[in-house]
């Protein structure tokens, strides 16, 4: 598909919104022009067009942080795009996965490029288990003395059988207990098969994308 669908504006600028592939999660918004779009499709990796430098510029080319395009859409009038990367590091020039690190509710120091406050913002529902992922790879890198986690983690058997375990709860809660209590159970079972993915090297992207290819 050539170009021609874009409806650029009457600067010749798109709005692009750049998002993880695997998990949705929103990285940054920025512009696009012709000839960045074009290098875009043609290498594989964004490109934007700088408003203040004027010019072309690839992401993450000074970094190393570049974004690899796995999909490219286009909204219903063609005047904004979505790109579906897979990052190769932070989106953000401040260190930050993503540029949209502050909540207007939170405590986050409202500067420019001021850092993040901790535990800020709150996961929303779809970036719960890429949260879990990330938090999981962080303790079996940090092993924190005392950490579950890492506890499962050393012991291929026991987690093995804490799924095992947690899902036999689940059914359990499915044949009479609340709704709350079956949300609690099944998140146990997440948890733990997540803790199971890792310890085998597996990424729940990797399921995830299993899932999508029995859609066929």
């Amino acid at each position: 598909m050539s170009t021609d669908a874009i409806r650029f504006d009457d600067r010749g600028l798109v709005p692009c919104v750049m998002q993880d592939w695997r998990t949705g999660e929103v990285l940054t918004l920025a512009y696009m022009n012709a000839h960045a779009l074009e290098r875009t499709r043609e290498t594989g990796e964004v490109h934007f067009y700088s408003r203040s430098r004027r010019e072309v510029w690839h992401k993450g080319q000074t970094s190393g942080n570049v974004q690899r395009v796995r999909q490219l859409r286009y909204d219903c009038d063609g005047d904004a795009i979505v790109a579906l990367v897979e990052p190769a590091g932070p989106a953000c020039h401040t260190g930050e996965r993503s540029c949209f690190y502050r909540d207007f509710d939170g405590h986050a120091d409202p500067g420019r490029d001021a850092p993040a406050a901790p535990g800020e913002p709150a996961p929303a529902t779809h970036e719960a288990l890429a949260t879990l992922e990330r938090t999981l790879i962080d303790r079996g890198r940090e092993r924190p003395a005392g950490s579950y986690t890492v506890e499962l983690l050393d012991d291929p058997a026991l987690v093995g059988a804490k799924v095992r375990e947690e899902a036999g709860e689940v059914v359990r809660a499915a044949r009479g207990e609340s709704e709350e209590r079956l949300a609690e159970e099944a998140a146990d079972v997440v948890y733990h098969l997540n803790v199971l993915l890792l310890s085998r090297g597996v990424s729940m992207a990797q399921v995830l994308e299993m899932l999508n290819g029995r859609r066929h």
